[in-house]
């Protein structure tokens, strides 16, 4: 059973050192794909030298030549995993606001409990969220609100970027049709793999604000994410051709 954690940096040189020892530590074997967009605080090297000097053949990466969005790193980093053959394939941030100890429940929603995607989910037992100020929680709370709302999808916590993902959905998934570049991307996706019946179930984990590093969240990519739900609702998501 093989499992790779995609992690898309930008100026994280404050963070990825640890997390990639922290996920290298845990008890189960997870590769780890970091996808750094020209990061000029020196992450990219941070990384090159773990790669060289200990988790050879377990740590990867893929250098782009500039902020290209997230949505693009997750896709580059879904056809590599994709490629290499793994089984289970995870999304997760770099700024310790996803905890790498939950990676295990993650990985067990699927391989054991039957689903097809499991999220880490801040709202599904509640509102499970440290340090955001109030307005960023509500604004994130009733965004998934409204996401329900449009799109009719059964998913509390529909922004998460913390996922499990079973290789066949990513197959499935026309991944080069995913129109959304921002945190919307998260959406799209969740809403493409429940379209095409996939089943998703929501694993409760709490999401703590990062202490290092500023966050990449901007109103730009808010307001893509609020008019991509409402075009989402009225186009027909496809399965991928398949040679």
């Amino acid at each position: 059973m093989k499992k790779v954690v995609i992690i898309p940096t930008y100026n994280e040189i404050e963070n990825i050192e640890a997390m990639i020892e922290r996920v290298f530590a845990l008890p189960e074997a997870f590769d780890m794909l970091v996808i750094d967009d020209g990061s000029p605080d020196g992450t990219a090297e941070v990384v090159r030298r773990a790669m060289a000097q200990k988790y050879a053949g377990r740590l990867h990466m893929i250098e782009r030549s500039g902020k290209l969005g997230l949505g693009t790193a997750y896709i580059a980093g879904f056809k590599w995993a994709l490629q290499q053959g793994y089984d289970y394939i995870f999304e997760m941030d770099c700024d310790f606001s996803h905890d790498p100890d939950d990676l295990p429940r993650l990985c067990k929603a699927c391989s054991e409990g039957g689903a097809d995607v499991a999220i880490g989910s801040r709202y599904v037992t509640g509102v499970n969220v440290i340090n955001w100020p109030i307005g960023r929680v509500i604004m994130s709370y009733y965004a998934s609100a409204y996401v329900r709302c449009v799109l009719g999808i059964p998913v509390r916590d529909c922004t998460a970027g913390f996922v499990c993902f079973r290789s066949e959905v990513l197959r499935t998934i026309d991944i080069d049709h995913i129109r959304m570049k921002g945190y919307g991307f998260q959406i799209e996706m969740k809403y493409s793999a429940w379209k095409l019946g996939f089943r998703i179930t929501e694993v409760p984990i709490i999401f703590t604000d990062r202490t290092r590093g500023s966050s990449k969240m901007s109103s730009g990519i808010f307001g893509e994410a609020f008019w991509g739900v409402l075009r989402m609702r009225f186009r027909k998501i496809l399965p991928a051709l398949r040679g």
